[in-house]
């Protein structure tokens, strides 16, 4: 009995879905999509800047496009998706990103510009929110372990861009860099022809038994968990390298160094959170890194030198890793019936927060100074910790 339970802890965790395995590498292509989507805008700023003559307010309002877009299609996809099912929906994300991808690469005008990247937001909205649903409703255990696993593969495109842009900067546009990776989300939609998702919850034509099913304290609580999570994600992103070029401490090449530790951090968590660590009981876990991320932003604030600053960096990054694959493992559990109705309502609060306090803190820096980066910080994993208990009790009183 000892025997078959060591070898089913360190059983291949890809291996514990058994046949499900197409679908999760499904999700998991969605994935790395999706991270590259999210940092495709920042990595050909400068490029369409200069293509397009942009000032800087021009700039702000092209790339707000991208946000609006992703809470359009986080908005929709998880009621299509329990009634309909994952394909054709996911399929037509795809078709969406290749043609932002395209578009981005081709268009000469800045109207059209602007609805490549709404188009582009808003299929990687969709691909993310089922790309994590199909993930969860496949799980039959152990939901948060294998959304961090997917998780990792978010990290690798959003660290994969801008180290494929800045390698072959010298020898190709990075235009047609995009438009020779536009073709990627199309082969992804040719293998989800071929691909057994999860199928449809509900074919209802009426949608209050869904709505009345979502009425619930402990989806509201894991909501507003993501919000503060999702919107810390977002200060420290856009951010840090101001504050520590401002600081005096760095450069900003080192800078911008440092703030993909921070993804590395997260990408090393998640990694180890869906593997080694997927035993650990999940609000232990989360404890940890609430804990870890108090420390990052202490190191950073405090650190005089570069080492320490990349290290609190690597912290937050660590601790900011299984908020939304534990909160999603949540939501998921408790809501199965409606699991993509229930990802769509969270990824809306979520990104609602990731806008929101995003600007906010434009505001605090104009009228406070950007040392109040901190400070904010340590507001939001005050509420995230808050939560947190709030949460459990819920979790308890099931």
């Amino acid at each position: 009995m000892e025997r078959h339970s060591l070898q089913e802890k360190f059983q291949n965790p890809l291996l514990l879905m058994h046949k499900n395995l197409p679908a999760f590498i499904a999700a998991c292509a969605g994935m790395l999509l999706f991270g590259v989507c999210l940092i495709a805008m920042g990595s050909l700023a400068t490029d369409l800047q200069e293509k397009f003559q942009l000032s800087g307010t021009e700039s702000g309002t092209l790339f707000s496009i991208l946000p609006f877009g992703i809470l359009g299609g986080s908005l929709i996809f998880g009621p299509i998706c329990d009634k309909y099912g994952y394909r054709y929906l996911l399929i037509s994300a795809c078709l969406a990103m290749f043609a932002g991808f395209e578009g981005l690469a081709y268009s000469n005008s800045h109207e059209a510009l602007r609805g490549f990247v709404f188009l582009f937001g808003f299929g990687g909205g969709i691909i993310n929110g089922a790309a994590n649903a199909v993930v969860s409703d496949i799980s039959d255990t152990h939901k948060g372990a294998n959304l961090s696993l997917l998780g990792v593969f978010f990290g690798l495109g959003a660290l994969g861009m801008p180290l494929l842009l800045s390698a072959f900067d010298a020898q190709v546009s990075s235009f047609k860099i995009m438009a020779i990776l536009g073709w990627l989300p199309l082969l992804v939609a040719v293998f989800y022809l071929f691909v057994d998702f999860p199928p449809a919850k509900h074919r209802l034509t009426n949608g209050s038994f869904q709505l009345k099913g979502l009425l619930s304290l402990l989806l509201l609580l894991i909501a507003f968990f993501l919000f503060f999570q999702s919107s810390f994600e977002a200060i420290i992103n856009n951010w840090t390298t101001t504050y520590l070029t401002e600081k005096g401490t760095m450069d900003k090449g080192t800078a911008l160094f440092a703030l993909s530790m921070h993804i590395v951090g997260m990408v090393v968590m998640r990694l180890l959170s869906g593997s080694v660590l997927r035993r650990v009981p999940e609000t232990r876990l989360l404890w940890a890194c609430l804990a870890m991320l108090f420390a990052g932003v202490g190191l950073m604030q405090f650190g005089t030198s570069h080492i320490v600053i990349i290290m609190g960096l690597i912290l937050s990054g660590a601790g900011l890793a299984e908020g939304f694959p534990l909160m999603l493992g949540f939501t998921g559990k408790h809501f199965a019936h409606l699991s993509g109705t229930a990802f769509s309502f969270v990824f809306v609060i979520a990104l609602a927060g990731n806008m929101l306090v995003n600007y906010l803190m434009g505001i605090i820096v104009d009228r406070f100074g950007i040392h109040h980066l901190t400070t904010v910080a340590y507001v939001e994993i005050a509420c995230m910790a808050f939560l947190f208990i709030l949460i459990i009790q819920k979790l308890k009183d099931r």
